[in-house]
């Protein structure tokens, strides 16, 4: 009976201080709303200087492709920019700037694998690092708008390694005022 209570009390220490251990964890490390809140200013805007750049409003403008906005590549599960990214979005850079009246949406994809959730924020977070590049080079950061598609908008959708690093992408498109046809 002794041996019993014993065995019981070293289980329940144990499983006290699992619990206190999971507290500590959570309490030490930032929750994700807090964590989200800090690293990702209101509207999706990058920092300068401590104020909020926000996106410009996009919203029922049409994004077109144009050839001198290239798109650029990523590798798997990632968000870095590779140094041949760097390059192409060096050429965009410059487009950019001789035409400082355009506004942009940077449109963030990633390859079928993955849940959709997590692909929507990786997909995210390609387009937040192509924007935060873009305004690394002097690109007014205001002019660039950034949307995820995750895994939505395949370019390909064979299952091999070929067609899912053309899916894991972000793309540079120019935004048209949307034309509201008059009666």
């Amino acid at each position: 009976m002794k041996s019993l209570s014993r065995l019981s009390l070293v289980a329940a220490a144990a499983a006290l201080a699992a619990c206190a251990g999971a507290h500590a964890r959570r309490s030490s490390a930032p929750s994700a709303s807090s964590a989200s809140a800090s690293a990702i200013p209101a509207a999706g805007g990058l920092t300068d200087a401590g104020r909020a750049v926000s996106e410009p409003a996009v919203r029922g403008d049409q994004m077109v492709e144009i050839a001198e906005l290239k798109t650029v590549l990523f590798a798997y599960d990632s968000d870095r920019l590779d140094s041949a990214a760097r390059k192409t979005l060096r050429a965009n850079a410059a487009w950019l700037k001789a035409h400082p009246d355009a506004k942009i949406q940077v449109a963030g994809h990633c390859d079928q694998r993955g849940t959709v959730a997590y692909n929507l924020a990786l997909g995210q977070r390609r387009a937040a690092a192509v924007r935060g590049y873009y305004r690394h080079l002097g690109v007014d950061a205001s002019r660039v708008a950034t949307i995820s598609y995750g895994k939505q908008k395949p370019l390909c959708e064979d299952m091999t390694e070929s067609c899912w690093s053309r899916n894991r992408r972000a793309q540079t498109l120019k935004a048209v005022e949307a034309k509201v046809a008059q009666p």
